[in-house]
Formats: structure tokens, sequence, C-alpha cells
């Protein structure tokens, strides 16, 4: 592994010397294998392997041997199919795309939601891929499973709280425990990778994209927490994909919708955004993804996944990170506008990426490399590299087996547990009466009421009225011909008729409210809503809207989740006790935690 350089100085010189690279001599220094470079100060020594000869070096995950035996399969490609295998593309439907996948020799897909419909239909999907692509190796099979607010298995795999909890609950043994069963999970359905865990430090509310995606608003915390996420992940053979370098956290904007500014000085970047991505590389983690954000210290309004001065000179060469480089979605706008997506995917590979994710049309992304590579714009061996990373990575992670869904329930339910904090009111005994009116956000209310029953604790929710109460009495229209006076007579019953719903309204409205007022107001804030007050204020995604409330009683549960809703219950009876601690700073609150 490359040595990891601190000095401002050095790393200001190596991107100004990476500025004045260009072309081939770029290309060049991809393809220079460590043996090769070796060989011209040392005495003579054996020839270089492979996978030594395309410059590949262990330390993240594949060992010599599996990266030979990828350096042999990619040189004995064709090179449309090679320009294929650093592709891995979304598609339409909830059918296997196998011809997708084999016409255009596509190194895998990711899944949406879209494309899930039950265990059984994606576990079929995974399988068709594995059987009916045959290849001597397996696919990239990847999915946006985070946990939280991003879910694409929601309906399908055991659902876990945001990585936020992960900060809370301050055991980075415990998040790799969790995050390996939900792993093993994945692994069931047949997902060789999931783009998960964030290493992004959250600046806070004004962070409009990541959020609790994050662990922490504290470097430290984060990369202590990303690291064990991902040896969980790597542990159950499916790939961990770190993101999103060199950090999303601290932007003002959301890359889905236009290229953010990243305006921190290189010093500032290297004291907290690029800390848990220095951790990892240090870990030897095998895949980092790369987002599009405009690093003005680095590479001004140049997408940071299109950048070599980011991807090449910043995480290479900087922090040292020698595995695999993924694309944040080429179909993005924060790398789409104003650029053909032929050219797109190019940039991407000569910046020093190995996947190319979603690119909006993959034939036109593969005929853009074929065509690059036989015009000379980019050597083949840049393509080499990068399917042979992927290769020997998928390879070295395929000996884990999966476990079926919901066997990762109970370490979704023990992270929950450990992460539930309190910042207001009593940190033990009952915190509600017999009887709770729960309202707010209706996710966390429908899993919480089912908690909530189960436990014995009785659940008031607001009924909508009867449907003779709801609808007003249609007004009368005035038919052709008809009298003035009798037509008047119609109104006068209609506005009776009317007037009498509405006193039954209001009556029934007061009588719904006296039966809620038997129970303890406990109001429930999701993702992105505003602040939900009562009695006991709970947040289900970040925490900072508890500084917003006035609740005698604040928690943070940092998900929704079946075990996050029955572990509130437990402290709301006094059952168990919160021990998590708030991961970000809330102003407002009365403390981080009990």
């Amino acid at each position: 592994m490359r040595s990891r350089p601190t000095a401002l100085l050095a790393t200001l010189a190596l991107v100004a010397t990476l500025g004045a690279c260009t072309g081939s001599g770029d290309d060049e220094r991809d393809g220079r294998s460590k043996a090769e470079s070796a060989a011209a100060t040392s005495t003579p020594t054996a020839p270089p392997t492979p996978s030594e000869a395309l410059g590949l070096t262990e330390g993240w995950g594949p060992d010599r041997a599996e990266l030979d035996r990828a350096a042999r399969i990619v040189g004995r490609m064709r090179l449309p199919d090679l320009a294929g295998q650093v592709i891995v593309a979304d598609w339409s439907g909830t059918s296997a795309p196998v011809d997708l996948v084999r016409d255009l020799h596509l190194g895998g897909v990711i899944a949406f939601d879209s494309n899930v419909a039950s265990a059984e239909q994606i576990t079929g999907v995974t399988t068709a891929l594995k059987r009916q692509v045959r290849r001597p190796y397996p696919l990239f099979i990847g999915v946006d499973q985070e946990g939280g607010v991003v879910e694409r298995l929601r309906r399908v795999a055991t659902r876990f709280p945001t990585f936020l909890s992960a900060g809370a609950a301050g055991d980075p043994a415990l998040t790799q425990r969790a995050y390996a069963a939900g792993a093993s999970e994945l692994r069931g359905l047949g997902f060789t990778a999931d783009f998960a865990p964030d290493a992004d430090v959250t600046s806070g509310p004004g962070d409009p994209t990541i959020g609790s995606r994050s662990a922490s608003s504290r470097s430290s915390v984060v990369a202590e927490h990303v690291v064990a996420a991902a040896a969980g992940f790597s542990e159950s053979g499916v790939l961990p994909v770190l993101k999103h370098f060199p950090g999303h956290g601290s932007v003002p904007a959301d890359s889905h919708l236009t290229l953010p500014v990243q305006q921190k000085s290189l010093e500032e970047l290297q004291a907290s955004d690029l800390v848990p991505f220095g951790s990892a590389v240090a870990a030897g983690l095998p895949a980092v993804m790369v987002g599009h954000i405009d690093v003005r210290a680095v590479d001004p309004r140049v997408p940071s996944s299109l950048s070599r001065k980011v991807v090449t000179g910043l995480l290479r060469d900087e922090l040292g990170f020698d595995g695999l480089v993924v694309t944040d979605s080429l179909a993005m706008t924060g790398v789409t506008q104003g650029r053909p997506p032929g050219r797109v995917a190019v940039q991407a590979m000569r910046a020093g990426a190995d996947v190319l994710l979603m690119p909006p049309s993959p034939a036109a992304a593969r005929a853009a490399l074929v065509e690059a590579v036989r015009a000379g714009d980019l050597p083949r061996r840049r393509l080499e590299q990068s399917a042979a990373r992927q290769i020997a990575l998928l390879v070295h992670l395929a000996r884990a087996k999966g476990r079926p869904v919901g066997s990762a329930a109970d370490a979704s339910r023990a992270l929950s547990a450990a992460a539930i904090t309190v910042t207001d009111g009593a940190c033990s005994g009952r915190l509600v009466g017999d009887a709770v009116h729960a309202y707010g956000d209706s996710g966390a209310v429908s899993t919480f009421a089912a908690a909530a029953e189960q436990a014995g604790l009785a659940v008031l929710l607001r009924r909508s009225p009867p449907a003779s109460l709801a609808e007003a009495v249609p007004r009368p229209d005035r038919r052709p011909k008809e009298r003035r006076k009798k037509y008047r007579k119609r109104v006068m019953a209609w506005q009776a008729a009317e007037g009498r719903r509405e006193r039954r309204l209001e009556a029934w409205i007061t009588r719904e409210d006296a039966r809620l007022a038997a129970g303890t107001p406990v109001g429930f804030t999701g993702f992105h809503e505003a602040p939900v007050d009562g009695a006991v204020a709970v947040a289900t995604d970040s925490p900072w809207v508890l500084g917003q409330v006035s609740a005698p009683t604040r928690i943070a549960t940092y998900g929704d989740t079946p075990g996050a809703m029955r572990v509130l219950v437990e402290v709301l009876l006094g059952n168990a006790p919160a021990p998590g601690r708030l991961p970000v700073k809330v102003p407002g609150v009365a403390r981080d935690g009990c």
C-alpha cells in the first residue's frame, strides 16, 4: 500500500502535478506496475505476475492468486466485452434482466424498489442472472440498502434503523455484528454488493442529502463505525461500497439535482470529511464510491467523479487507496448537465474509476469506451485494471453463504436498543399512562401501535368521521324552467340538512377529542417532516427536530423499524433504559442522553 503523506504542501504539489498531466501520460501512469518501477533501481527479479503487470496490489481484499486469475481473465476478453464489464446498470420491471447483462457483457446490475416485489421474486431474479449469464466469476449484483430512509428492500429484508443509530450506540463491535447480520440476508437473496455504509460526516440540519445516513457529525465517530460496518458486510460475503468520496455531508445541495460545491480548503477537508475515508483505507476496506461534487480546493467546476485530481490524486495517491473505485450514478444531474453520456463514461475511466454505475444508456457508454480505446484516447490496460479489480474482489467474497430473510431481526433490534436516546424528561421509570394517543408520521405510528399493543399498552388513534358526516350534502342545481320560489325552498332545505350534518360532525369531533385525551399524547416526526409535539415527542429520523418542540419528554429512536418501535415501547413503560447519546449537536435539548 502506498505511503500516506499528510503535509498540506505535499498534497498541493501532487494536485498541481496531476493538473499538468494530460492524455497518454496519465494513462501510462495507470498501467505502470510497481514491479516495473522497482526494476529501474534494483537488481533483476522474477518477471511480474499478470496482476503485478497491471499495477494491482494486495491489502484491500483479494490475494495475489485471485488478482492474477482476474488479470488472466480480462486479458483474454474481447474489447467490447471488457468495456461492458466495467458497467453496472439499472433495469426496468421485476423480471431478470438476463438479455441486458448477457448482450452487453455488463459487470452487473443494481436493484431498486421497482425491481422488487417479494423475497421469492428477487431471489428468482438473482438466481436467473447467475445461472443464465454464464461467467467463470460472480456478477456484481448490487442494491442501496443502508437502513433508515434508504431501503430498496423495505418490503423484503429485515429493516434496520439509520446509520446514525450506530453513532448513538457508540459500540463498533455491535455495529459490526448488526451489519454482518443484515448483509447475510442480502447474500441469501443473491446480492453480492451493497452501496453502503455512508462515510460522510453530516454537517447538521443544513445537510439536505445525508443527515441520518451518516453515523455522526464527528469525523472520528464516523470513521470507527464505517470500518466496523464494512467489516460486517465483508464477513458475510457482501461487498461494502463506502460513499460518497470526498464527502457529501458538508455540501448544501443534492447531487441528484445539481452539482454541489464544496467550499472547504484542502486542509479543512483533511481534518473532517476525509478522515473516515483515510481510516477505511488504513483498515484495508475494498471499495469506495466517488460522488459528484465540485471540490473547489482540488479541481474547480469538475465533478469529483470525473476528476483525475480527485480520484487518482486525492483518493489513490494521497490516501493510498488501491481498491475498487465506483462512480455514483452517472444518471444524476450533478454529472449529466451539459455533458454527453459517452464522454462522461470515458472521462470517469480516465479519472481512475473502475465501475461506471448506472450510465443513462449502458450501450452508449460501452460503445464510447470501445471507441476511445480504438482511437488511442484510453488505453485498453486502463479497462483491464478496472475489470480485474472488480472480478478479483467478487471472487474473494464468493465463499460466504447467506441466511434467510428475518434472521437479522434480533441484530436490528439490538442496535436500536443501544441507540435510543432520551434528551429531555426522566431517564427511568414509566413515561406514559395506561394508554397513549399516537399521531404524526403515519408509518411510525402504525409500527408503534403494533408494538405497543403486543406489549399490552393501549393505543388510541384518531379515527375518520363516518361517511355520513364527512361528506357535505350536495347543493341542489337549479333545473330548467324551475320556478324561483320552488328552488328557494330546495336551497333552504339543503342549508338545514347541511347545518344538521355540521353540528353532528362537531359533536362527533368533541367526543373523539375526549376519547383521545385519555391517552398520553405521543407525537412522531419522520424524515423531512415538520416537528410534531406532544407530551412525548419522538424523532424517528434525524434528532434535530427535538430542539424545536416543547414536549417535556423527547426521544430519538433513529428509525421506525419494528425493532426500534418495540424498544421505544419498553422505554416508555419503564422496562428498559435508554443508553444512547446524541451523535450530533442538537440545540434546544436538555442533554445529549441519559
